[in-house]
């Protein structure tokens, strides 16, 4: 236990300025960041596949979490229509399936396909949504803010998770899905939200706004909301695949916390929702105006 809080301990010092850092420097060096997380989760999800004899089109799927960050970044850069995005999706997942159709129907090319798009998708695509949400409103605010913004949601999904643990710990309880995620409870469920509310209003106001934003705190503490209730869906989401092909972690990768999947498995449902209402309520100030 000891030697595994210290791995935990000595992984923290090192990513979190390193998080920070990509954060600060965004543009090109944050969609490469986010394209080899999407790379490494999604090679996670198809050693899952391979768990169950199924194997993945790798190659086409890791092209996939590698090109997701970089298309969003060309489309907040504002060079490109969102047409061509979605135009080079098509075309990517249409490669994917004449790529089955060269292996045959004898290798079960249905779920070689489902599970290629499946496993770039989930790992990354996700997480290229911090590009929109690090500039927006970008010009209207100091790099600072933009920064901090960024850095709310994923802030406020540490503090469910602690939150979550330290109720689910005290008070115990009935579980929240015994089938999936054993640990869990609904004291922690509950837990996690409140400290997730509480946060989000105390730090916007405190924080977001004293920088120059102007979130209403019914706007703030719909976004604690939004955390308190996603991060956890999406921890018990990620719990479902494991579950299927019995491990405990999604891979070995960093020391003392699993895999990608494990660490990032919040954030896949946080980061889309808090960039949609962020940016929501940062363009209703804007038109408003």
């Amino acid at each position: 236990m000891a030697g595994n809080l210290t791995k935990r301990i000595a992984f923290a010092v090192v990513a979190i300025p390193a998080t920070v850092g990509v954060l600060w420097l965004g543009g090109w060096w944050l969609a490469g960041a986010i394209g080899v997380l999407g790379i490494l989760g999604a090679r996670e999800v198809y050693d899952f596949a391979r768990r169950q004899a199924i194997e993945p089109i790798s190659w086409l799927g890791y092209l996939g979490a590698a090109a997701f960050p970089v298309l969003m970044g060309v489309l907040v850069s504002e060079l490109w229509h969102w047409f061509y995005f979605v135009f080079l999706l098509t075309l990517w997942f249409l490669g994917i399936l004449v790529a089955a159709m060269a292996r045959g129907p004898t290798r079960r090319p249905l779920t070689a396909v489902a599970i290629t798009t499946f496993g770039a998708l989930y790992a990354s695509l996700p997480l290229s949504f911090l590009l929109p949400l690090r500039y927006v409103g970008a010009g209207s605010w100091s790099p600072v803010a933009g920064l901090t913004l960024v850095l709310f949601p994923l802030v406020l999904t540490w503090i469910c998770d602690t939150f979550a643990y330290m109720a689910g710990s005290q008070f115990g309880g009935p579980k929240m899905a015994p089938v999936l995620s054993p640990n869990k409870t609904w004291s922690g469920a509950v837990g996690g939200a409140v400290g997730a509310i509480a946060a989000a209003g105390l730090l916007g106001e405190l924080v977001l706004n004293r920088l120059g934003w102007t979130f209403s705190l019914p706007q703030l503490l719909s976004v604690g909301v939004a955390v308190g209730i996603v991060a956890q869906v999406g921890d018990v989401a990620e719990s479902l695949l494991k579950r299927e092909i019995g491990v405990k972690d999604s891979s070995s990768l960093i020391p003392g916390h699993g895999g990608v999947l494990d660490r990032l498995d919040s954030l896949y449902f946080v980061i889309p929702v808090c960039a949609g209402l962020l940016g929501f309520y940062v363009s209703s100030y804007y038109l408003s105006r």
